[in-house]
C-alpha cells in the first residue's frame, strides 16, 4: 500500500512540474505564439497561413487547428488562449457581437477594440452562407431561390449545429422566409455532404467557397430576400500581439487583399478534394504569392503518432492522478460521514451527467489555455467511480473486522490504514481502473478545444472523409485503453494479497 500511495505521489509531482513549465507566462521569451482555427477546411488552411507567414519572421508558431466553432476560438481569443485565427465580417456582427446589436455601416474595429480585440483589412473573399440542393432535385422542382422552397414540402433539410441555433443562421433565415413547417437536423458539415451525395437529405447549408459544391454537383440557391450579409475574411487578433510582435503583425497584413474567391476555392479543392495536407497548400500559396521561403516539416503518420500519444498520455495520466488524490479522500469521508456522503456522491454523479463538450466549453472563460480546460474536464469525470468505489469499499467491510480494531485500541487513522483502506483497496483500484479507461475515450474530446490528442486525426479524418486518417486516432485510443486495463490488473497483482483480491471476485 505503501509502495503505491509513493508511486502516485512521484507521477503526481513530475506532471504537476510538466503542467507549470507548459502553461508558464503567455509573455516568456520562448513562448510561441498560437493560431487557432475552425473545424472547416478553409479555417485551417488560413491557420496554416497565419503561423507560416509568423514563422517566416523568426517567431516560434504553434497552430491550434480544428477549434470547433466559433463560440471557442472567441472565448480563446479574449483570454489569450489563442493570439489570433480567421473569421468573417458577419459573424463577427451577428455572432460575435450580436448582443451589441450594431447598425451596418457601424465600425467593426471600434467594437472589438473595446473587448482588446484587433482586425485586418479583408483578405479580399467573401464566404457567404448559402443553401445548396443535388441539380437533379433543383432540375425536378424548378428551384433557382430560397423562397422556391416554400412550394416543395417533402424536402429533407439537415444543417450544420452551429448554422442551426447562431444568430445569422436557420431561425433567422426561417422567419425571413416563411419556413415554418420545416424541420432541420443538426449534423457535422462534412457529413451532410455525404449524405445529400448519396439522397439522405434534399437541403443543405453551404459555404459559398466550398469546394465541394462543384464535386457534388450542387446548386446553391439565391438568397432573393437578402437575408445573409457579407462573410468576407478577416483575421481577429489580440490588440498586444502588435506591442509584443509588430512584424508578425505586419506579415499577417500582408495577406490583405491577397485571396480572391477563386483562388480560396482552388485552395480548398485541393486540400478537401485532392487530399494535399493543409500545410502543404497553405505553403504552396505562400511561396507563390510572396516569394516567402516556408520550411516544410516530413510529416507522416509515425511523427502524427508519436505527438498525439504524448498529448493524449498527458492528458489522461495527470488528470487521473488529480483526481485520485482528491477522489480518495472525499470517498472516505463519504463513507465516515453517511449524511454528508450521500450529497458528495449526488455532486460527483450530477457532473458525470453533463455532456463533455457543454462541459469544456464552460471550462474554457475560467481555465483559458488549449490543455487546462480538457484537464478539467477529465478530472470531474474521474471522480465519481473512484468515489464511488472508495465509499462502497469502506462502508462494505464486515462490521466484525471493525469491532476487532476498535478492540484492539486502534485510533481511527490506524484503523483506516491499517484495516479499512487495505481491504477497501481492491475496490478502489478498480474504480481508478474505470476511470483511467473512461479518460482515454473522452480525452479524444480535447481535440475540439486544441488539447490534442488521438481526437485530432479523428476530427481531422471526419472532416476530410479520410477512414485511414480517423484509425490513426480510433485504433491507439482502443490500444491505450487496453494498456490501462492490462497496466492496472497487473498493479492489482503488486499490491493486493492474494487472498483479498480471490475475495474480491468472489463478492463481485
Amino acid at each position: 500500500m505503501a509502495t503505491t500511495v509513493r508511486l502516485l505521489a512521484a507521477v503526481f509531482a513530475l506532471f504537476a512540474a510538466s503542467l507549470l513549465s507548459s502553461y508558464s507566462s503567455p509573455l516568456h521569451a520562448q513562448e510561441p505564439l498560437r493560431f487557432g482555427s475552425k473545424k472547416f477546411t478553409e479555417s485551417v488552411i488560413l491557420g496554416e497561413m497565419l503561423t507560416q507567414l509568423a514563422r517566416s519572421t523568426g517567431t516560434p508558431a504553434q497552430h491550434r487547428a480544428e477549434m470547433q466553432g466559433t463560440r471557442i476560438l472567441w472565448l480563446a481569443l479574449l483570454d489569450g488562449s489563442i493570439d489570433a485565427y480567421p473569421d468573417y465580417t458577419g459573424t463577427i456582427r451577428l455572432e460575435i457581437l450580436a448582443e451589441e446589436k450594431l447598425a451596418p455601416e457601424a465600425s467593426l474595429a471600434k467594437a472589438l477594440a473595446k473587448h482588446g480585440i484587433g482586425i485586418t483589412r479583408p483578405l479580399g473573399f467573401n464566404n457567404t452562407y448559402a443553401l445548396g440542393v443535388r441539380a437533379g432535385t433543383a432540375h425536378a422542382h424548378q428551384l433557382t431561390k430560397i423562397s422556391d422552397l416554400t412550394r416543395v414540402s417533402d424536402l429533407a433539410y439537415g444543417f450544420t449545429e452551429e448554422f442551426v441555433n447562431r444568430n445569422d443562421g436557420w431561425p433567422g433565415l426561417r422567419e425571413r422566409y416563411g419556413l415554418f413547417n420545416v424541420t432541420a437536423t443538426a449534423l457535422d458539415h462534412d457529413v451532410a455532404y455525404r449524405l445529400i451525395e448519396r439522397g439522405d437529405l434534399d437541403v443543405v447549408d453551404l459555404y459559398s467557397t466550398d469546394a465541394e459544391i462543384d464535386y457534388y454537383d450542387l446548386v446553391s440557391l439565391e438568397d432573393d430576400l437578402d437575408y445573409f450579409p457579407r462573410y468576407d475574411a478577416v483575421i481577429l487578433y489580440r490588440l498586444d500581439l502588435r506591442p509584443r510582435a509588430p512584424e508578425v503583425v505586419a506579415a499577417l497584413e500582408r495577406l490583405e487583399g491577397a485571396i480572391d474567391e477563386p483562388t480560396m476555392v482552388r485552395l480548398n479543392r485541393a486540400a478537401k478534394i485532392d487530399r494535399v495536407p493543409e500545410r502543404e497548400v497553405a505553403a504552396d500559396f505562400l511561396e507563390e504569392r510572396f516569394e516567402i521561403e516556408v520550411v516544410r516539416t516530413d510529416e507522416n503518420w509515425r511523427t502524427r503518432l508519436v505527438v498525439n500519444t504524448f498529448d493524449h498520455l498527458y492528458l489522461v495520466v495527470l488528470s487521473l492522478v488529480v483526481a485520485t488524490l482528491v477522489a480518495i479522500p472525499l470517498g472516505i469521508l463519504a463513507a465516515r460521514r453517511p449524511r454528508f456522503g450521500a450529497l458528495i456522491l449526488a455532486v460527483v454523479g450530477v457532473v458525470q451527467t453533463i455532456p463533455a463538450l457543454a462541459l469544456l466549453v464552460f471550462m474554457i472563460p475560467l481555465l483559458g489555455g488549449a490543455k487546462l480546460p480538457a484537464l478539467a474536464a477529465l478530472f470531474l469525470y474521474s471522480l465519481l467511480p473512484i468515489v464511488r468505489n472508495t465509499h462502497a469499499g469502506i462502508v462494505g467491510i464486515p462490521r466484525g473486522m471493525r469491532e476487532s480494531a476498535v478492540a484492539l485500541g486502534l485510533s481511527a487513522r490506524a484503523r483506516l490504514r491499517r484495516v479499512e483502506l487495505p481491504l477497501a483497496l481492491p475496490l478502489i483500484l478498480a474504480g481508478v481502473k474505470t476511470a483511467a479507461v473512461i479518460n482515454v475515450g473522452t480525452a479524444t474530446l480535447g481535440a475540439l478545444v486544441g488539447a490534442g490528442g488521438y481526437g485530432q486525426e479523428i476530427l481531422t479524418g471526419i472532416r476530410l472523409d479520410d477512414t485511414p486518417r480517423i484509425l490513426e486516432g480510433a485504433l491507439p485510443a482502443a490500444g491505450l485503453a487496453v494498456v490501462a486495463q492490462l497496466a492496472f490488473a497487473a498493479l492489482e497483482r503488486a499490491a493486493v494479497p492474494r487472498g483479498l483480491r480471490l475475495q474480491s471476485r468472489a463478492a463481485s
